[in-house]
């Protein structure tokens, strides 16, 4: 076809459309909501319908939606096809032998009226009613559609929260396969934000590492002896009886800890045989009661008698994935054995709802003679508290009354807002809380500057700090000692060693793998036998490849791991460490005090600048 043909053809083309479109603007019409997001429907009077068909034929023609056949499926297009299934069952059983096809067709068609009348009368959803039978393809699609992703759209890194690289890590350690990489990293090492350990042209060589929790503070007579990876706190009630018991029973085949979470110590901790640590959140489970104006009121008698089953005592101030926000299991999931855990009355009538704070104690020198108390009636046991970091300044007026008091911590956990929860408000999970990279970062510095934690060597430091925030590998866990931790917890890692498929049904009770529900046809499918296993070869593993990393990295202890140790790509031909980055963690032991007296400052992370904090900012707390 020649230019001028094609310049013909085009002009003829524009000309048509302007014509149509002012023939539609000057069209008197009712704008309805659309169906299609690309489609505008358009009412006209009756007079005018031969305009309003060449309308509707040019509507379509530049529609980018659902094929016609689906945008007129309606009403009446239901009753026509309907009423040819009903004709058709009798046209069949009389030209065919076959009895089989004739009932196949017979309830086909039972089923199609039996549905879309259903749909019809049902008034809670639109695309159902006027889409009979054929809108439901519309919510099973979205119902299966994590699926459908999950196992054939994603790549390995784009899944969250965990991609199928972290996960296929977890399962491969866990059924104890070999868990190799061939052919080089997959990751871009130019992206911004890509980190690496500085290794050394002189590796060591280092045997098994512990941690010795409360060995510096001579009010505890019971000091522990934990292992550098440990299960974070989950709590009956969010998990299953059976993955208690299996993660339980692999804390001891693996000789590490196992947190409670706040749900109290349940008889599957118990017959577990792992060591435990008991979580008391703001309600006090297996260690309160109600009060007469039905809040929930600590009892040291009942804490003493169950002080028993643990190695150490964690006092729940905030958790990562929805701090500031009580928790809550509907009555619906509380069995008998949870109720008995967490000192509820049987049967429940009520939604168990723990409240946003507690009540034993109210400022920062109430909370630290609640850890004398505690350490007191637990006969010495390390006693430490689990937050995410929120307000800096109000954990610079808990570290004062720390040095003030002399009623420090044995062991402080921080959680990151990276953590994860059986179910959180999204606001709380997306928006509230810091980062761990942050949060512990700036927790070390205040501790070291308060003469608490020793810079240099960490075992020498009289407050441990436990990290806990999306920990799933020996790398993950080598950053989080450099940012300042001792000890690393994982929670989602070791469900996944159990068997979860990151289903994210864990808010639902309908839990495929048996691990978030209490739904006892679901949870027989897990066999704790079998799954302690993976828990204990999944913990060797990651602890394994840590300490691989460490001397790699030409040092001797986990103590000795310092920022530096980690570079990290700030931008394009710009790298740094973390001590360069995380700048607040430059403060030397001891430097923040004077005589008795804490100088507190609010190191702000965001900027990594020092800025003194008034005394007036911490009025509330003295």
């Amino acid at each position: 076809m020649s230019k001028t043909m094609l310049r013909a053809s085009s002009s003829i083309i524009r000309s048509r459309y302007r014509q149509q479109h002012v023939m539609l603007q000057n069209t008197t019409r009712q704008h309805l909501t659309p169906f299609n997001i690309t489609r505008v429907y358009y009412l006209s009077s009756s007079s005018s319908r031969g305009d309003n068909n060449r309308k509707s034929s040019f509507v379509r023609s530049v529609s980018a939606g659902l094929p016609d056949w689906i945008e007129h499926w309606s009403r009446d297009s239901f009753h026509k096809v309907g009423y040819g299934l009903a004709l058709s069952v009798p046209a069949v059983a009389m030209m065919g032998n076959n009895p089989v096809i004739t009932l196949g067709l017979a309830s086909t068609t039972a089923v199609y009226w039996l549905v879309g009348l259903n749909d019809i009368k049902q008034t809670n959803q639109t695309i159902r009613r006027n889409f009979p039978v054929l809108g439901n393809m519309r919510y099973l699609l979205e119902m299966i559609r994590p699926e459908i992703r999950q196992y054939f759209v994603e790549g390995d890194n784009e899944a969250v929260p965990y991609s199928r690289a972290q996960r296929t890590i977890v399962y491969e350690r866990a059924k104890g396969l070999e868990c190799t990489m061939p052919f080089g990293t997959r990751r871009d090492a130019t992206a911004v934000g890509f980190e690496w350990v500085n290794h050394s042209l002189y590796p060591t060589k280092i045997g098994e590492q512990r941690v010795i929790i409360g060995q510096h503070n001579q009010s505890t007579t019971q000091p522990y002896s934990a292992s550098l990876l440990n299960i974070s706190a989950m709590s009956y009630g969010a998990l299953s009886d059976r993955a208690i018991l299996a993660l339980s029973s692999g804390a001891k085949l693996g000789n590490f800890y196992h947190n409670t979470g706040e749900g109290g110590v349940s008889r599957f901790h118990k017959e577990g045989g792992g060591d435990l640590v008991w979580n008391i959140g703001t309600a006090y489970f297996g260690c309160g009661d109600f009060a007469p104006d039905g809040s929930r009121v600590f009892d040291p008698d009942l804490f003493e008698e169950n002080s028993q089953y643990a190695k150490m005592i964690e006092i729940k101030l905030s958790q990562g994935a929805k701090p500031g926000h009580g928790g809550l299991l509907p009555k619906e999931k509380i069995t008998k054995e949870i109720a008995d855990a967490r000192n509820l009355p049987w049967p429940v009538l009520h939604d168990c709802v723990s409240p946003a704070r507690h009540s034993a104690f109210s400022n920062p020198y109430e909370l630290c003679e609640f850890i004398n108390t505690l350490r007191t009636l637990s006969k010495g046991k390390p006693i430490g508290m689990k937050l995410c970091m929120g307000h800096p300044e109000e954990f610079a007026a808990l570290v004062r009354a720390f040095v003030e008091t002399g009623e420090a911590p044995d062991f402080i956990t921080i959680d990151g807002t990276e953590g994860g929860t059986g179910a959180a408000p999204p606001e709380f999970s997306n928006s509230v809380g810091m980062p761990l990279s942050f949060g512990l970062s700036y927790a070390h510095a205040m501790l070291v500057g308060a003469g608490l934690r020793d810079p240099v060597d960490k075992s020498q430091s009289r407050v441990t700090l436990i990290g806990s925030g999306k920990v799933c590998s020996g790398f993950s866990m080598y950053k989080t000692f450099a940012l300042g931790a001792d000890v690393c917890n994982a929670a989602r890692s070791f469900l996944f060693s159990l068997g979860c498929i990151q289903a994210l049904k864990c808010n639902t009770n309908t839990c495929p793998t048996g691990i978030t529900t209490q739904n006892r046809d679901l949870v027989w499918g897990l066999d704790p036998a079998s799954k302690q296993v993976r828990v204990a070869n999944f913990h060797r593993e990651t602890v394994k490849s840590c300490l691989e990393i460490m001397e790699a990295s030409g040092i001797n202890s986990w103590g000795e791991i310092r920022p530096h140790h980690v570079g990290i790509r700030v931008g394009q031909g710009q790298v740094k460490n973390y001590e360069e980055v995380f700048e607040h963690m430059k403060v030397s032991k001891g430097e923040l005090l004077e005589g008795r007296v804490l100088n507190l400052y609010c190191i702000c992370t965001t900027t990594t600048s020092r800025t003194e904090m008034h005394d007036s900012q911490l009025s509330s707390f003295e």
